[in-house]
């Protein structure tokens, strides 16, 4: 089946370019121009990636963003302009899973969405050995619908604060450096630097642990990485 991505930005050239070349790698792609029509699309399609400028008429990127979130964890690159930092650590508290600064090289942005995409549904329980559920203590996470329980009450996270969380649980006790959280979650290939880790470990705590400030469930080695432990 098709791949189906959501370009949204409101320079009809840029889109026009974007969903040109992914159409001619066989994807399917919708396009919209401001942040209130993206969000209409995202909650009434389903769709493998969004593609979402920072700045758009209506909505900003971020709220369109911290919105889709709310129902979905659907992965999302922001379209920020070159060299704004903000934008980027923004766009990764709101839940964005990557981001691509602005002037682009479509190959580049071809690259990052296939890898994205790869990443994806590597963590689908497709693969055999991959098990459909995974238990540690009070915390249990569904694969198949990528959905996590702590003592039975269902907590929404964004698509990589599960792969990464659901990395930790299945190696407990094993401490992973964020340069090797950046390259197992984001591939390789990912531009960004280890305060992507930082900002997703910090989001994923405010979310699960009963207190940030004294984790429960993902810990830190001080000076080494992070890791899961009950």
């Amino acid at each position: 089946m098709a791949k189906k991505v959501l370009v949204v930005d409101d320079e009809k050239l840029i889109v026009k370019g974007i969903r040109f070349s992914l159409e001619q790698d066989g994807m399917e792609v919708d396009c919209a121009y401001d942040g209130q029509e993206a969000l209409d699309m995202a909650s009434t399609n389903r769709y493998d990636m969004v593609l979402l400028d920072v700045m758009l008429p209506k909505m900003d990127g971020f709220e369109v963003c911290q919105r889709i979130r709310e129902f979905s964890d659907m992965p999302i690159v922001m379209l920020t302009a070159k060299g704004d930092d903000m934008d980027k650590i923004l766009g990764l508290e709101y839940g964005a899973d990557d981001y691509i600064t602005k002037p682009f090289n479509i190959l580049e942005v071809k690259a990052r969405i296939k890898a994205i995409m790869r990443r994806a549904s590597a963590f689908t329980p497709a693969q055999e050995e991959n098990p459909g559920i995974v238990v540690n203590g009070d915390l249990k996470m569904d694969v198949d619908s990528r959905r996590l329980f702590i003592n039975d009450k269902e907590y929404n996270l964004t698509s990589k604060e599960f792969e990464m969380l659901l990395l930790l649980v299945k190696n407990p006790g094993k401490v992973y450096s964020r340069d090797n959280l950046l390259e197992t979650i984001w591939g390789s290939d990912y531009p960004g630097d280890a305060r992507t880790v930082d900002v997703h470990i910090r989001r994923l705590r405010e979310k699960i642990e009963p207190d940030a400030s004294e984790p429960k469930y993902v810990h830190t080695k001080w000076g080494v990485g992070y890791y899961y432990q009950q």
